[in-house]
């Protein structure tokens, strides 16, 4: 489209594609709501009046907001390819998300990535990406693939990708390790956004990350943790996930003066969630507490298309693109206009797309055979290490506990709800099994098992014996990855072929099995939530406190590997 004509419409000399009649804006400029009648001429918006259309669509009563942007996803989590994440959230109103796709990179490597953008293309939304900081995570733990700076240097060319991913590799940036600077040096080089994760830093450790020019953490759990970013010059992402849910804590840190630093993301939502709830949830929720309206569209439109370098997007304004969500007075999302032309009306899109399908390839590369023998934990001791899961965080507490023993051997306890938990490598066949204790999964008997398991997505199995686990392992490799639950057979599981992560199937599809794995787990005696969700979170050695991963238990807060048995 020519500028020439984008003015021409604007002065009425050309007519418009599109006329949104009669509606209230939701002005992210002047921070108001005012009645508007919004033009659309070749996919940006022309004006606030218009001579004639060749498309009117009546909007009295209703607000009309921009579109709104997740500053933070992973849409892996989601286990749908981008085109059914797309459908399931595009109706919600969120037509652009920044995904970190360190998830699938920890797979696949670049390969990955390309495999999402390429998956990506002509969905009815902005799917952009940051380039994965810390693959692998940290040196505790085997990925499959490794991004180095000349990797990283060379995706932050591609105009998709708007940012450096998340810097979990907190310690490296604090104490300047020389590998993890280089990657803050050549994002900044290129004038990229730097994106941070820093759960529980304060004092002069967080002031020395946020001289790094790290720009935005999603992490803080707290509000006074939260605070002290902001105060350090770090925007926040407030974070409304399926395992990491702060928004009520957060909304504390909302004031009159600091919303323009202050986001809106999910994080991590499973596909059960994505169908239910997503930026628009938050935005309800928010000015349920007694925020601001626009404050709250604010934070889920301008500021991250700003913090992120969106030219002309994230809001509603002559010359912007016209991707337009239309809200009842509750803010519920009633039409969605994306780049000027109605993709989806009362929930359900209206708008066909192409979806693309690309070849599968397998990600399961675990050295055989496993045994009984694989999941065996000598008693090395009388008081061990134990992760306490948090309900509703990825939080978890290092605890100390007798285990029971049997004939010198460490067994689950499901009296006391001590379990076994273990770590099996996927990616390169070392044979490496990872073994640990955790409590507050409260299975009973059998075990449960993912291969969705953050952020180097080897397999995690937690069960009540080890038949169980050695079942449920094998069960998960038959599949190429995915979601299990076994007691003496599987009872249900949830196939991820693309990269042990990703279904090609539709999201209602993958979110039946989901529920029946769930369902599975809850009937083995799991009474969390999310059972799996907490599952895949605990192999992650970046967020405190107790982790595991295929090479043992993690301590966070020293960044090291420490025994099982404390004496």
């Amino acid at each position: 489209m020519r500028i020439s004509d984008l003015i021409a419409a604007a002065r009425g000399e050309l007519e418009a594609d599109l006329l949104l009649e009669g509606g209230e804006l939701v002005n992210v400029f002047s921070g108001e709501i005012h009645r508007a009648d919004i033009s659309i001429y070749g996919g940006y918006v022309a004006g606030f009046d218009c001579s004639s259309a060749r498309k009117v669509i009546p909007v009295e009563d209703h607000l009309i907001s921009p579109g709104f942007i997740d500053a933070h996803v992973h849409i892996e989590s989601s286990m749908v390819m981008p085109s059914e994440y797309a459908r399931a959230v595009v109706p919600r109103g969120t037509l652009a998300v920044i995904a970190d796709p360190h998830e699938i990179a920890n797979v696949m490597g670049v390969e990955g990535i390309s495999y999402l953008l390429r998956s990506a293309e002509g969905i009815p939304m902005r799917f952009l990406v940051t380039a994965p900081s810390c693959v692998p995570a940290t040196p505790l733990e085997t990925s499959g693939a490794a991004l180095g700076v000349s990797e990283i240097s060379r995706l932050l060319e591609d105009p998709r990708v708007v940012g450096l991913g998340e810097m979990m590799n907190y310690p490296g940036v604090i104490h300047g390790d020389e590998s993890v600077l280089a990657k803050l040096e050549v994002a900044a080089s290129k004038n990229k956004t730097i994106c941070g994760h820093a759960p529980g830093l304060r004092g002069r450790d967080l002031h020395a990350y946020a001289a790094a020019l790290i720009e935005s953490d999603h992490e803080c759990t707290r509000a006074e943790e939260a605070m002290e970013q902001l105060r350090s010059g770090i925007c926040i992402m407030i974070r409304e996930g399926s395992a990491a849910r702060n928004l009520d804590e957060l909304l504390k840190i909302i004031g009159e003066h600091n919303t323009p630093n202050i986001m809106l993301c999910t994080d991590d939502l499973d596909p059960r969630d994505i169908m239910h709830r997503h930026i628009d949830h938050m935005i309800r929720r928010i000015v349920s507490a007694g925020v601001d309206p626009v404050a709250a569209i604010q934070m889920a439109t301008i500021n991250p298309a700003r913090h992120f370098g969106l030219r002309r997007t994230g809001a509603v304004a002559p010359g912007y693109r016209a991707d337009i969500v239309v809200m009842d007075h509750d803010f519920n999302v009633r039409r969605v206009i994306f780049e000027g032309r109605e993709v989806a009306r009362e929930g359900r899109l209206t708008a066909g797309f192409e979806s693309k399908r690309l070849p599968i390839q397998s990600s399961m590369n675990v050295r055989r055979p496993l045994t009984l023998e694989s999941f065996r934990i000598p008693a090395a001791g009388r008081i061990a290490r134990v992760i306490r899961v948090v309900p509703d965080q990825i939080l978890t507490e290092a605890i100390a506990a007798r285990p029971t023993v049997m004939n010198g051997e460490v067994v689950s306890d499901t009296t006391d709800d001590v379990l076994k938990i273990a770590v099996v490598e996927r990616h390169r066949a070392t044979g490496n099994v990872g073994l640990g204790l955790v409590s507050g999964f409260g299975l009973r008997r059998g075990a449960i098992a993912s291969s969705v398991s953050h952020d180097s997505h080897n397999i995690t199995v937690v069960g009540a014996d080890d038949e169980s686990m050695l079942r449920s392992v094998e069960a998960l490799i038959s599949t190429g990855g995915g979601w299990v639950a076994v007691d003496g057979r599987t009872l249900a599981s949830l196939p991820l072929p693309i990269a042990g992560l990703l279904s090609e199937r539709r999201v209602e599809d993958v979110v039946e099995d989901a529920e029946n794995v769930v369902s599975a787990a809850h009937s083995l005696g799991s009474e969390l939530d999310d059972p799996f969700m907490t599952l895949s979170f605990l192999a992650l050695p970046v967020v405190p406190e107790l982790r595991i991963t295929d090479r043992g238990l993690v301590d966070v807060r020293e960044f090291r590997h420490v025994p099982l048995f404390m004496e």
